[in-house]
């Protein structure tokens, strides 16, 4: 393989542009052993059986080789049709809520065993993990603590586990051939407001229409914009840990919203 451009760094990753030596272009990180880089492939190779991700080329401990997607600007057809296949990718769904292979959001590393529901999941393998290492103020911990134990009132209508990507922010989706390629997942069974909720958070364009299509595919349980705040603790407290208290308010915000259901 020939690398041919620099493309900086992410989070203690070098990203690059290569060609292999049959042409074919392709898109490399690597860093120091971690087995992030096979999380990371074992998980677009499982969302890859229902939606648009690039080709696992070569994972090893130290690198991962993904085939480069040609993006473009999106539109509002694009935006409709990731609507509809993002719909198509929840139904999938997931064994259970989790997923057989180490998780990981960024460098951190998150459990994925399995737990007997999705309330009990988020809670003990998602939130309550990095609270503990959020180096919040014990109020602000408190707060967050009484929001964890109404994860089972406020969760809304029990639903069967979705296959989801689980760090679903804008810049995780690439437009290209007329849809949305998703990368850089932390895939596992879990709830698809999730992934809804993720895309709220930090704006996609043309949101409007890929939810309106998502709808018409697959609609969420009444009341799924009420509950966006609790799918939006996890993320958060990533951000609080990874970038510190520029993101503390947001958090809190959130919390107070999830109190209040």
């Amino acid at each position: 393989m020939r690398f041919t451009d620099d493309l900086g760094s992410s989070h203690g990753r070098r990203l690059r542009r290569g060609v292999l030596d049959d042409g074919r272009e392709v898109f490399a990180k690597s860093g120091p052993a971690s087995e992030g880089f096979a999380s990371e492939a074992a998980g677009l190779r499982w969302l890859g059986e229902a939606a648009a991700v690039p080709e696992v080329i070569d994972v090893r401990p130290d690198r991962l080789v993904l085939s480069w997607v040609r993006q473009e600007p999106p539109g509002p057809p694009a935006a409709e049709r990731f609507g509809r296949s993002l719909a198509r990718l929840h139904r999938a769904g997931a064994p259970g809520f989790g997923a057989p292979w180490p998780g990981f959001i960024a460098e951190l590393p998150m459990g994925n065993s399995p737990a007997a529901d999705w309330p009990a999941f988020y809670a003990e393998r998602r939130v309550l993990p990095f609270l503990r290492t959020a180096r919040l103020g014990s109020s602000d911990a408190a707060l967050v603590e009484r929001a964890v134990g109404r994860l089972a009132e406020v969760a809304g209508p029990a639903e069967p586990p979705a296959r989801i990507h689980g760090d679903l922010w804008s810049g995780n989706v690439l437009w290209s051939g007329g849809d949305g390629v998703l990368i850089d997942p932390a895939a596992h069974g879990g709830h698809r407001e999730t992934d809804l909720a993720m895309l709220d958070l930090f704006g996609l364009p043309y949101l409007d229409r890929v939810l309106g299509a998502y709808r018409e595919e697959f609609p969420p349980a009444e009341g799924w914009r009420e509950r966006v705040p609790v799918h939006q603790l996890h993320p958060l407290l990533v951000h609080v840990v990874l970038f510190g208290g520029a993101y503390r308010e947001s958090l809190m915000s959130a919390v107070r919203r999830v109190l209040a259901l």
